[in-house]
């Protein structure tokens, strides 16, 4: 007997005497999750980053350098300081998400992060 038909034939066999009654949502529709906006070769690879958390990680980098850009051709002070209170927002998020990974957050790039965040603060 192969191992897929063992495993099916122990689904049906709990199935059958009621195991799977009392799990949380039980008799509920199914909530799927849109993809169609990724390929299809790319589904389960984006679904196993996005349940380990990567992709709020991801995103929040990417908004990360975004606002760097914009403070880099900032025309007036003030909307310097508008854009310098976003990036240190985005910077807490990014270290929490990544104190809840339980990662280290001293890589290269963000000492550099922190060290435009110490200049910025000891003008």
């Amino acid at each position: 007997m192969d191992f897929s038909r063992l495993t099916d034939d122990r689904i049906r066999k709990a199935y059958e005497e009621g195991e799977f009654e009392n799990l949380p949502g039980y008799g509920k529709k199914l909530q799927l999750e849109d993809l169609s906006n990724v390929p299809p070769e790319m589904r389960m690879a984006y679904k196993m980053m996005k349940n380990a958390g990567m992709m709020e990680e991801q995103q929040v980098r990417s908004e990360i350098e975004y606002i760097e850009d914009l403070i880099k051709n900032a025309h007036d002070d003030l909307e310097e300081q508008r854009l310098t209170q976003r990036l240190n927002e985005k910077l807490l998020r990014f270290n929490q998400i990544m104190d809840k990974k339980k990662k280290e957050t001293n890589s290269a790039t963000f000492k550099n992060y922190q060290s435009k965040i110490y200049d910025r603060f000891s003008d």
